[in-house]
């Protein structure tokens, strides 16, 4: 049995409870309110709903690149840098992305990997000695769903993904898209694939929006890789009133995949609370994705972060509100220890 003192955000609220975490076998037995002097504080989890983790081997390359040219298939900066790198290179360098995403409390990630099923098969090697889960939505040819955990497209205007999608249901795994990053031209198109999880959908307007409620479509979004590729804004008040909204941190060559980071930037630029945004970071994710983590509550796996509030960044502003200070304010050198 293990037991964490301080303020727990707890449950799917994330009210502050001055308390202890009881841990027994990896999953968490109690959250009880006692006496403490405790200043840390206990934060779920992060699962970071958008990643492209084979860009860990071109970090820095496409800086002032546009989306095209960073990023589009077949041809971009992007796809000739995978090209380029060998399988002993590419795990090496994902392995080390996963290890800084557990370091700074991510349990999980929602990845895009290309390269069909070599490539899947070369994240589950990178991430074999980590603790992050990577939940994997493979590329390429529908056979890659033997080894990966549900199917990613690039994009509706890139391809007819039809097969695609009927292979993923045939299966009984989630099938992903990416739609409304450069314009609105996508999203219909990918809409009528029926899709369990949507990328982007920066240019949603209110027709988009009313067909997302009404298959009940979860969007994730990436605020700061929108922001670099100089796209526009994803209109996560909107999303968030119509569907479940999650975050991620996108291209690894363009940002490094802080949760801290996507939440301070999306608290500041958007018209969300910091409660939306720490579940957007934390519980969201991992409800797509079917996951165990996100919330802390009896009952559920035992992944969290224990942040210092007493560290030079945070004491004080813990006081007044661990919730904003979290969002906010936290970074990784505010992390105590990850239990994962």
């Amino acid at each position: 049995m293990q037991i964490f003192e301080g303020t727990i955000l707890a449950g799917e609220s994330f009210e502050p409870v001055r308390g202890e975490l009881v841990v027994e076998d990896g999953r968490i037995a109690a959250v009880d309110e006692v006496q403490t002097a405790s200043a840390d504080i206990i934060v779920p989890a992060f699962v970071n709903a958008h990643t492209h983790l084979g860009d860990s081997v071109a970090k820095g390359a496409a800086v002032g690149l546009s989306l095209e040219e960073a990023v589009a298939p077949p041809d971009s900066l992007k796809h000739r840098e995978l090209a380029a790198a060998d399988r002993a290179e590419l795990v090496t360098a994902m392995r080390r992305t996963l290890r800084y995403m557990g370091r700074t409390g991510t349990a999980a990630c929602l990845d895009f990997r290309e390269n069909g099923p070599s490539g899947a098969r070369s994240l589950r090697d990178a991430a074999e000695p980590t603790d992050v889960d990577p939940f994997i939505f493979g590329s390429g040819d529908p056979s890659v769903l033997d080894v990966a955990d549900g199917y990613g497209a690039s994009g509706a205007n890139d391809d007819e993904f039809s097969q695609e999608r009927a292979t993923a249901d045939e299966r009984g795994v989630p099938f992903a898209i990416h739609a409304g990053e450069p314009d609105a031209t996508d999203i219909h198109p990918a809409l009528d694939l029926e899709p369990d999880l949507l990328v982007h959908m920066v240019h949603a307007e209110q027709e988009h929006l009313d067909r997302v409620t009404e298959h009940s479509v979860p969007v994730a979004v990436c605020p700061r890789a929108n922001t670099v590729l100089d796209v526009g804004r994803p209109p996560i008040r909107e999303l968030l009133d119509h569907t479940t909204v999650a975050l991620g941190t996108d291209n690894v060559m363009l940002n490094a995949p802080s949760m801290f980071r996507e939440m301070a930037f999306t608290a500041k630029q958007f018209d969300v609370s910091d409660r939306e945004v720490l579940r957007m970071a934390t519980a969201a994710g991992a409800e797509i994705a079917g996951l165990d983590c996100g919330v802390i509550e009896p009952g559920r796996r035992a992944a969290f972060t224990v942040l210092d509030g007493d560290s030079d960044n945070l004491v004080g502003a813990a006081d007044v509100d661990p919730v904003h200070a979290v969002v906010r304010r936290a970074t990784g050198l505010d992390v105590k220890e990850v239990v994962l």
